[in-house]
């Protein structure tokens, strides 16, 4: 918006210096009249249409299907690519202390995404909400069951490795799958799949709403996962009104243009883990609702979620809690008091 809104100031002065000299009060009143023309183009409200998992305007309605990505984040695997792209992205524990992300993009659709990494059954669980396009690159048993049952439109890295799946040279397995977006296309083509259905629209605040929201101060939050590699710091910069996000000490960024991840919502929820396994896979409860934070505009409000439709949303005094229109964060945690935040102003 800043370089927009720059583009708009420079129109208006170019429009100022050819105008005719008139009165004051005329120029004046071109100027502002000039200003609105502008101002109802570029602002997203005024736009007849919203990106149904941003809110985000755009010009034309968009049909798109959404695409999961399952995406690695091992230190072997940072920085990643396509990730400041997602409109959505859930992070959630693998085995041990290892998060994953379950990325959702529809909006914006990167040249490439990656690293791919293998699908778990709360992951396919995640990606159904969106009825997206699944893509991993393997799975544990339980998700492979559910994946050649036909529970979710999918393609797997295990039979396109090396074809639709590529692999860097730059970096060591399980850590360098990758896959473009015409390929995620192609393989929905070859499939048979059908990718002209977008998903149901979240709740959105309005502009003018965003800017009136309440809460208490916490422009810093931490999301601990029991190891600090994979614990993550979320930080609020006032300027741009985004949340930058943090492992450890390092930016979230792209790999190929450095471009950082922001984000406007962060939804942090507790559900309950149970380890399953003498592999140390888990079984996380996604249906029975609980407690949870979300984080807007440097503030946070207590919330309940909710499993709806096999999407997380978050409640507060009974009604839906709307999201600032933007992208997010979802960080599920074993115990609320995985998060903590610094509430002083």
């Amino acid at each position: 918006m800043r370089k927009i809104w720059i583009a708009v100031l420079a129109a208006a002065m170019v429009l100022a210096s050819g105008c005719s000299k008139e009165t004051e009060k005329k120029e004046a009143t071109e100027h502002k009249e000039k200003e609105m023309e502008v101002e109802e183009v570029v602002a997203p409200e005024e736009l007849p249409y919203q990106f149904p998992l941003t809110g985000i305007g755009t010009e034309e309605e968009s049909s798109d299907r959404a695409v999961a990505v399952v995406v690695n984040n091992h230190p072997k695997a940072r920085p990643q690519s396509g990730l400041q792209h997602a409109d959505v992205v859930h992070e959630v524990l693998a085995e041990g202390d290892v998060t994953r992300f379950v990325a959702i993009f529809q909006s914006e659709k990167p040249e490439k995404i990656g690293p791919v990494r293998s699908a778990r059954e709360y992951f396919v669980g995640l990606a159904s909400g969106f009825d997206s396009f699944f893509i991993a690159h393997g799975y544990s048993p339980e998700a492979k069951e559910m994946l050649e049952s036909g529970v979710i439109d999918n393609i797997n890295g295990m039979q396109y490795d090396g074809s639709l799946f590529k692999r860097a040279d730059f970096r060591k397995a399980p850590h360098n799958s990758y896959i473009t977006y015409k390929n995620i296309l192609k393989g929905a083509e070859m499939r048979g799949y059908d990718m002209n259905e977008a998903p149901k629209p979240a709740v959105f605040f309005s502009s003018e709403d965003a800017d009136k929201l309440e809460g208490t101060p916490a422009e810093e939050l931490m999301v601990s996962y029991g190891t600090p590699s994979f614990d993550v710091i979320y930080e609020y910069d006032a300027k741009l009104q985004k949340y930058h996000r943090f492992n450890g000490s390092e930016e979230t960024v792209d790999l190929e243009s450095k471009e950082p991840v922001l984000l406007d919502n962060i939804l942090v929820v507790q559900m309950n883990h149970k380890i399953m396994d003498d592999a140390g896979r888990r079984d996380i409860d996604m249906t029975s609702g609980g407690k949870g934070y979300l984080f807007q505009k440097g503030k946070v409000n207590e919330i309940q979620w909710k499993n709806e439709a096999g999407r997380i949303v978050p409640y507060k005094d009974g009604a839906q809690a709307g999201f600032v229109p933007g992208k997010t964060w979802i960080n599920i945690v074993p115990s609320i008091s995985d998060v903590s935040f610094d509430s002083q102003q």
